[in-house]
């Protein structure tokens, strides 16, 4: 187990880039803490198997440093960074058995046979393959091989760091929410430190204890799953995390007033002058119908009732805005208007969130 430094860290697939676009990963720091569970969140494209190649030693960047520890390993080939990782698709030796399989990297360390039949044992009951141990992997299925595959890179216990780059795309949705549970396990009982990528918030939400999101190269915002909810620090953050996503209406703001669609709307802070393009964003959650003079004229076009809560879903002065409303809440027959709470409002200019206590864009 390792911490590991990124520092001034970009990459381009091009031999001279010269504008932002060249860029796949835009230039940033980042320290993954010793025995952290992280996952890499983001759309496709976005620049994470990118960087999680980096960080495994498959490409080296085209700038900045990576250390594990205190070690530079920028330039150092995979296998002198004692990692494991667990690719998309899975990559097994099709005429072994399942038990030879998940044995194969204890076996070249030269680990005593006790250990590595003790260590297989324990990873297979994990996985879910302790009664196709002597069965030849060839013939699986692609999600029992996914399984391999993921059970050999947990197999170890020496590793800097584990990095799982989108591991259940062929696992079926029941033995997702297993693994996911699995995994998360494996790391309380052992402490590796984790990298996850993945474009599922859910498997990263319930998966990592910091969640770092990037979009079109950069890291927006990394922090815990409540924070990511709670203070998107990027539009894309509000709109990727959540389900439905943040509501986003263009404003201008003076001071601690909104002008939204023709209608004005309180904030719970003052804001300074602000230039560029400036916009307003809630939760659906913490949104609610009325009636009146009260919040935003409200066109419902339809409801959606998943059980626990309904998704009230409309628009604003031609933007699509949803609702939140608890399953043991009336709607009401007239509702007209959404308003939202205060406390919950964010203020973004440029697509970043402004901190009102320092009228500029959180860092």
């Amino acid at each position: 187990m390792t911490r590991i430094t990124l520092e001034n860290l970009a990459h381009s697939y091009l031999p001279n880039p010269s504008k932002d676009d060249d860029w796949a990963l835009k230039p940033m720091d980042m320290v993954w803490q010793d025995g952290g569970a992280y996952a890499l969140l983001g759309s496709s494209g976005c620049g994470k198997s990118t960087l999680l190649n980096i960080i495994s030693g498959l490409l080296v960047p085209s700038q900045g440093r990576i250390l594990f520890g205190e070690r530079d390993v920028t330039a150092l080939p995979t296998l002198e960074r004692n990692i494991a990782q667990v690719f998309q698709f899975p990559v097994v030796y099709d005429t072994m058995s399942v038990r030879d399989n998940l044995a194969f990297p204890l076996k070249n360390r030269g680990l005593p046979a006790d250990q590595i039949a003790a260590r297989v044992a324990e990873v297979a009951e994990m996985i879910g393959m302790s009664a196709t141990l002597d069965r030849r992997a060839r013939g699986l299925t692609a999600d029992a091989k996914q399984k391999i595959s993921l059970g050999r890179g947990m197999v170890r216990q020496d590793v800097n760091a584990i990095l799982f780059d989108e591991p259940l795309t062929v696992i079926d949705p029941h033995m997702k929410w297993e693994l996911r549970t699995q995994l998360k396990d494996l790391h309380r009982r052992f402490g590796h430190t984790m990298i996850y990528v993945t474009h599922d918030q859910t498997e990263a939400l319930t998966f990592a204890d910091q969640v770092v999101v990037m979009y079109d190269g950069r890291v927006v915002q990394a922090g815990t799953p409540q924070a990511l909810f709670e203070a998107p620090e990027h539009t894309f953050v509000g709109y990727f995390i959540g389900s439905p996503g943040m509501n986003l209406l263009e404003a201008r703001i003076e001071g601690a007033t909104a002008h939204v669609a023709g209608a004005r709307i309180t904030l719970a802070q003052g804001y300074g002058p602000l230039d560029g393009r400036t916009q307003i964003g809630i939760r659906p959650e913490f949104l609610r119908l009325g009636t009146g003079d009260e919040g935003l004229p409200f066109t419902i076009r339809r409801i959606e009732d998943v059980g626990h809560h309904r998704i009230v879903r409309g628009q604003v002065d031609g933007t699509e805005v949803n609702v939140v409303v608890p399953e043991s809440q009336p709607l009401p027959a007239d509702a007209d208007r959404v308003v939202p709470d205060p406390a919950h409002l964010h203020v973004y200019r440029d697509d970043w969130r402004v901190d009102p206590a320092r009228r500029e864009r959180a860092a």
